[in-house]
């Protein structure tokens, strides 16, 4: 069974910046995709980013051009989320997930993630 564990959320000022790192479980997942979601109060769940696993080719929500930087570390199926200069519109709770091979859509998540930014 595969696990995806998230950690790096926190409180922080606006203008600071957090690392969010996510970690598959399994060595012997094939995945196609990696990718953060974030869910705000009373809002729905959005895509924010995401990366191909094989090719490393990389897509951001509107929000998050310019500010917030996706990448990977085969060797340790992590998947990391370099948020800077975070604005209060930013906290949520953010998701990670993974779109395995043979999927039509991620299909594995993590328990989530806070993420605060005080104004």
């Amino acid at each position: 069974q595969v696990q995806l564990v998230e950690s790096g959320g926190g409180l922080v000022q606006a203008g600071d910046s957090l690392r969010l790192s996510c970690a598959a479980s399994s060595r012997t997942l094939s995945m196609v995709a990696m990718g953060w979601f974030r869910q705000a109060p009373d809002k729905e769940r959005e895509f924010v980013s995401s990366i191909r696993w094989s090719g490393g080719s990389t897509y951001y929500a509107d929000s998050a051009k310019g500010r917030f930087t996706i990448s990977r570390d085969i060797r340790k199926n992590t998947v990391y989320l370099q948020m800077n200069s975070l604005k209060p519109e930013d906290t949520a709770v953010y998701y990670c997930a993974v779109q395995r091979v043979g999927a039509n859509n991620y299909d594995v998540w993590g328990q989530g993630t806070q993420v605060t930014v005080a104004s």
